[in-house]
C-alpha cells in the first residue's frame, strides 16, 4: 500500500517533476517490444512542446512486477498474441485502481485477442467507445472528429475504447489508428512529417490525460 500511495500522489503532481514512462510487457507470444523508438520520440516531443518533466529513456515492466506501481505511465502495444493470468490481471487493476494509466495501442493484429483479456482485468466494468467530445481529444491538441487514422490496414473507422473507474478514464485502448507506427522515427515508415505530428500531437494528448487527471 505504501508503494500505491506513492504512485497516486506523483500522478497527481502533474508535470512538476521528472518522472519515468514504461512499456507494458506482456506474455503471449505477442511482440510487445514492437515500436522501439515510438515511446522515446513522444517523450522527446512531450518534453519539448508540452512542459512535461519526462525521464527520455522510456522504461520495461512486467504486467506481474510490483515495479509496475514506480510508472504513472505505461504503454502497451504489439500485433499479436496478448495472454494475462490473473495474477498480472490483478497487479494491473491494483495499479489502475490506484491512479495509474495504460495506454494500449493495436499495432495491427493485436486486438482479437486483448479483447478476450481485458475482462480480467476489469470483470465488473464494460469497456465503453470514447467519442470524440472527451477532453482527451480537446487538450492540448483539439481532434473534432476524435482519434486521428495514422495508416491504414483494413479500411475501417479508428476508434477509442476505455474503461473508467470513478469517472477517470484509465485504461485506453486505441484501434485502427496506428499511433505507435507515428511515433517511432521517419524513416520507419517514411510518413509525412504531416502524419507524423498529428500521432504526435494526439500521443501528447494521452499523457497529457494521464498525468492531469
Amino acid at each position: 500500500m505504501r508503494i500505491l500511495a506513492a504512485l497516486m500522489a506523483l500522478a497527481c503532481t502533474g508535470f512538476g517533476q521528472a518522472q519515468e514512462v514504461a512499456v507494458l510487457k506482456y506474455r503471449g507470444g505477442g511482440d510487445w517490444y514492437a515500436n522501439p523508438t515510438a515511446l522515446p520520440n513522444l517523450i522527446r516531443f512531450c518534453n519539448a512542446e508540452i512542459g512535461t518533466h519526462l525521464e527520455t529513456a522510456a522504461g520495461t515492466v512486467a504486467a506481474d512486477s510490483p515495479d509496475i506501481f514506480r510508472f504513472p505511465f505505461l504503454h502497451m502495444t504489439g500485433h499479436g498474441n496478448v495472454l494475462f493470468s490473473e495474477q498480472e490481471a490483478a497487479n494491473i487493476r491494483t495499479y489502475l485502481l490506484g491512479g495509474g494509466f495504460l495506454h494500449i495501442d493495436d499495432n495491427y493484429g493485436m486486438a482479437e485477442y486483448l479483447l478476450e483479456e481485458l475482462p480480467k482485468i476489469f470483470p465488473d466494468k464494460q469497456l465503453q467507445e470514447i467519442g470524440a467530445d472527451h477532453p482527451i481529444f480537446k487538450e492540448p491538441y483539439d481532434f473534432p472528429e476524435g482519434l486521428p487514422k495514422i495508416h491504414e490496414h483494413d479500411g475501417k473507422r479508428p476508434q477509442a475504447f476505455g474503461y473508467f473507474h470513478q469517472g477517470r478514464l484509465v485504461l485506453l485502448f486505441t484501434v485502427e489508428a496506428d499511433l505507435g507506427d507515428g511515433w517511432e522515427e521517419p524513416e520507419v515508415h517514411n510518413d509525412p512529417e504531416e502524419v507524423r505530428q498529428k500521432a504526435l500531437q494526439m500521443g501528447a494528448n494521452i499523457v497529457n490525460y494521464a498525468f492531469k487527471n
